[in-house]
């Protein structure tokens, strides 16, 4: 698992560019949490893990009778593997998620006295944990400054400039970098529903003519214009 590289100073553009993004942003997305349903640390860490290449619309429909099953660490240890794929089968990668389940769980069980790390690299660790699982938890369950950087999160972070490859960590750490650590959580959470909502994959705000908060400023970058 990469690492995050040593700071290196930002170009005073890309730390303005950033500043005045979490300015705008974070008041029309205060909500700085995860839009995945759970009651506990341990259930967050399964939903995220569950939320790879899946929706989180997807994972909320399916973690229901996961959690009302298996709602703890021992449970979901002791668990056939096959009960857990039934559980989740309407999810992407089911099979191989299901693994990560149960031996997230024996894991946390055997390692951990059955709670959720509360540092990076223990997360890390875990199977079917990267980087972005592991600030997710840690942010929503510690309240240390998180980074979260999601498919939407990634996209706006290319589309308005700031990296120019699909580089999760190398973005995590120009994110970090540009701006302040009490912004961190707010920020991260405020970029993804900007890119879920309002800057689409398919079909971006300013490339079919509705409005867009940074369209003053923003790059547009591989996008095209609304014809």
């Amino acid at each position: 698992m990469r690492k995050l590289q040593p700071k290196t100073e930002l170009s005073q553009d890309i730390q303005r560019s950033l500043g005045r993004v979490a300015d705008i942003l974070i008041p029309l997305w205060p909500d700085a949490r995860p839009l995945l349903e759970y009651s506990s640390c341990f259930e967050l860490l399964c939903s995220v893990i569950l939320s790879a290449q899946t929706t989180d619309e997807q994972v909320n429909e399916a973690t229901p009778r996961l959690f009302a099953a298996c709602p703890d660490p021992e449970a979901m240890a002791g668990a056939e593997i096959e009960a857990i794929e039934g559980f989740i089968h309407s999810i992407g990668f089911y099979h191989a998620k299901a693994r990560y389940l149960l031996s997230t769980a024996r894991i946390l069980v055997n390692r951990h006295g059955s709670s959720v790390p509360d540092t990076m690299e223990e997360l890390l660790e875990l199977p079917g944990v990267g980087r972005k699982t592991a600030n997710l938890v840690l942010s929503a369950c510690t309240g240390a400054p998180g980074v979260v950087v999601d498919t939407h999160v990634m996209r706006a972070a290319m589309r308005l400039g700031f990296f120019g490859k699909r580089d999760p960590v190398a973005i995590e750490a120009t994110i970090r970098e540009g701006i302040e650590a009490d912004r961190l959580t707010a920020f991260s959470h405020a970029l993804n529903r900007h890119g879920k909502f309002i800057c689409k994959a398919r079909a971006p705000a300013c490339a079919i003519g509705e409005p867009c908060p940074l369209a003053l400023f923003c790059p547009r970058i591989g996008i095209e214009a609304a014809s």
